[in-house]
């Protein structure tokens, strides 16, 4: 069976030992750059895993599927949450406990709005490396955000009291990863993860999981959940095909998954 990856980084620690594993039972894999390649439709497989966001990564998941093939994740399943603005509109048509959301055009836009009458969360509106991500307590430390990215556009939620530990939720098919780690919009010196058995999350929260990826199509996915207070959960953003890094058994899940959807 051929397995193609598509990525700009298929060294990465999960894609890798994926590689290896279905390697070692004799498939053939092979990473398909979207940086690198130069044609449409690329080299044909019979299942196919879209770990990237980029449009051209898209365009060739695309491609693959006109041509039958399945794709993990879909290519509209990505491409939908790439986009701050409609992962908020699918997760609240679903009546999933996402943060309510607001879209501008541009920061400046934000900045010349009424002030805030309490903390907001800033974000760029298309999820990517190095995106905008700020908590804002005034108006300004607003005006100083949009003079540093003035036409960049964005999302704004209400900040939501919480612990300042975000829940990094994975699903890989079925199958449930978890860890705490140290939300980047919480005082401190900086990101640090702790270790979190799926068993020990609140109730209903696995199932809250599950049914995000029924909700966005997803296949391998997370969940970025915080606890609003008594187990109260409020998903902040919903990841296609994250790294889900130093999660024992993830890569054996994934191996799993690609060949059974490969039939």
């Amino acid at each position: 069976m051929r397995v193609g990856l598509i990525t700009s980084r298929a060294d990465h620690p999960v894609l890798a030992a994926t590689a290896a594993l279905l390697g070692s039972r004799a498939h053939v894999v092979q990473a398909l750059d979207p940086d690198r390649l130069t044609h449409v439709p690329a080299p044909r497989a019979d299942v196919y895993l879209l770990k990237s966001g980029a449009p051209r990564a898209v365009a060739l998941a695309r491609d693959a599927e006109r041509h039958g093939a399945p794709v993990l994740n879909s290519a509209s399943a990505t491409a939908r949450c790439q986009d701050r603005t409609a992962m908020a509109d699918t997760a609240l048509a679903a009546g999933l406990p996402f943060a309510p959301t607001r879209t501008f055009a541009a920061l400046r836009d934000l900045a010349s709005a009424a002030p805030p009458g309490g903390p907001l969360v800033v974000k760029s509106r298309h999820n990517r490396k190095q995106d905008v991500v700020a908590r804002v307590d005034d108006a300004a430390a607003l005006h100083a955000l949009a003079r540093a990215h003035p036409h960049e556009p964005v999302v704004v939620q209400d900040f939501a009291p919480n612990n300042g530990w975000d829940h990094k939720l994975w699903a890989v098919g079925d199958r449930l990863f978890a860890a705490l780690r140290r939300s980047e919009l919480a005082p401190g010196d900086g990101p640090s993860t702790r270790p979190l058995a799926v068993g020990d999350l609140p109730p209903g929260w696995p199932d809250l999981v599950h049914r995000v990826g029924e909700v966005f199509g997803l296949d391998v996915y997370g969940v970025d959940v915080i606890d609003t207070g008594g187990g109260a959960p409020l998903i902040v953003d919903v990841n296609a095909f994250p790294g889900i890094r130093e999660q024992p058994g993830a890569p054996e899940a994934l191996a799993e998954l690609a060949l059974r959807r490969a039939g």
